[in-house]
């Protein structure tokens, strides 16, 4: 059975951090790289960070700087270590599989997590 699953949500305050995991079974991590998604209530789903395989890393605008996409391939798990949290990030955040195409788009993804929220109070 193919899953991921997404972990270390939570409510923090604003300028808090909060380290969001994902964990995979089967067979679907291996030489793949990954990505994270958000959703914000009445909002398209988004591209926040993305790490291949190989550990290159791509990141939204208004994330860079204060995100940090990472893996371990032992584990079968990537990471979204979260700094500097602001109001505007609240969302519901997802992991997902890329299996090609633009690391930014929802396309290029074929296997997704149920979520963990994220909210960060003022």
């Amino acid at each position: 059975q193919v899953q991921l699953v997404e972990s270390g949500g939570g409510l923090v305050q604003a300028g808090g951090s909060l380290r969001l995991s994902c964990a995979a079974s089967g067979r679907i991590f291996s030489g793949y790289g990954m990505g994270w998604f958000r959703q914000a209530p009445g909002k398209e789903r988004e591209f926040v960070a993305s790490i291949s395989w190989f550990h290159s890393t791509n990141y939204a605008d208004s994330v860079k700087g204060r995100f940090t996409i990472s893996r371990d391939n032992a584990k079968n798990t990537v990471y979204l270590q979260m700094n500097s949290l602001k109001p505007e990030d609240t969302a519901l955040y997802y992991c997902a599989r890329r299996v090609g195409g633009a690391y930014y788009s929802t396309g290029a993804y074929d296997y997704w997590g149920q979520g963990t929220q994220v909210t960060v109070s003022s």
